[in-house]
């Protein structure tokens, strides 16, 4: 039997004829005759074991494996098993050399988010490590996500509403050439809810699906959702009331008798204000909040 030849298998993805594939490439070792290689494909099954998909024997250092969505779904982890034998000898074999684990399908980066309520934004990206693949001649080949999120709340509590705002609630992969980073990205930037209670840390789950008239190998595939956990953090306060007396966020107190409309708060990091009008009111000339507006 031969020993370990320092195969080394690694999968990469591979568009061929408009189609998604992945190769299983290995180094050829030095012999003095040629080496046969037989590559078994695996994937992970729902329980965790690895299930064989297809098993190939070639003189080739690669092979190739279609994502039909039938043997090779989105989604999966897959595997490359190889092991090399001389054409005379099939039976002594080379110890068999497993590729690591390639998942096949969309995912976010980063995997989980730790987020505060602290009005600062955060990148999530959305990674395809496969080929995008479009029927035709289309130039703008490309996957349109529709994005969701969902509280899950916490133990002991009811879900409420997303504790977390999305720039984008859709993004498009472009078809472009895989690279070692994956084969199409998008990014959007992700925030806290600042709800103004103490209502403890939450997790909102972010889920993304491919739209309905995608390629049919999208189509109806969910890629895996990401949890946001956010820390909820103390909130100040402002007032404006009676004639009308002002308290601050950080607690200053003083009064304002004018006429007009005036910027009660607003934010130098998004488009977020709050305007109040005061007008005269009574007999003994004071002027009162007659009016709010806040965007």
């Amino acid at each position: 039997k031969l020993m370990s030849l320092a195969l080394q298998p690694v999968i990469t993805p591979k568009l061929v004829e408009n189609r998604a594939h992945l190769k299983c490439v290995y180094e050829r070792p030095p012999s003095r005759q040629p080496l046969h290689y037989e590559v078994l494909w695996s994937r992970l099954s729902d329980t965790g074991a690895k299930e064989e998909i297809r098993r190939d024997t070639t003189q080739q250092p690669f092979s190739y494996l279609e994502m039909d969505g039938v043997h090779l779904r989105l989604g999966d982890t897959v595997f490359c098993t190889v092991t090399a034998f001389m054409k005379d000898t099939p039976d002594q074999q080379s110890l068999p050399e497993e590729s690591s684990g390639f998942y096949a399908g969309i995912k976010f980066l980063p995997e989980s988010l730790q987020i505060a309520e602290d009005g600062k934004e955060h990148v999530l990206t959305i990674l395809s490590t496969v080929p995008i693949t479009c029927s035709g001649n289309d130039d703008s080949c490309k996957i349109t996500l529709q994005l969701s999120t969902e509280d899950l709340g916490k133990t002991g509590q009811l879900v409420g509403p997303p504790n977390v705002a999305l720039s984008s609630c859709q993004v498009d992969l472009q078809a472009l050439p895989c690279t070692a980073s994956g084969c199409a990205a998008a990014a959007l930037t992700v925030m806290a809810v600042t709800d103004f209670a103490l209502d403890g840390d939450r997790v909102t789950r972010i889920s993304a699906r491919a739209a309905a008239r995608s390629e049919p190998l999208w189509r109806g595939y969910t890629p895996k959702d990401v949890q946001v956990t956010v820390q909820d953090l103390p909130t100040g306060n402002c007032y404006s009331f009676t004639d009308p007396h002002i308290i601050t966020f950080d607690g200053w107190r003083y009064d304002s008798g004018r006429l007009g409309t005036f910027v009660l708060c607003g934010s130098a990091r998004r488009p977020f204000a709050v305007h109040v009008r005061q007008r005269q009111c009574g007999r003994s000339g004071a002027s009162c909040n007659c009016g709010v507006a806040a965007r």
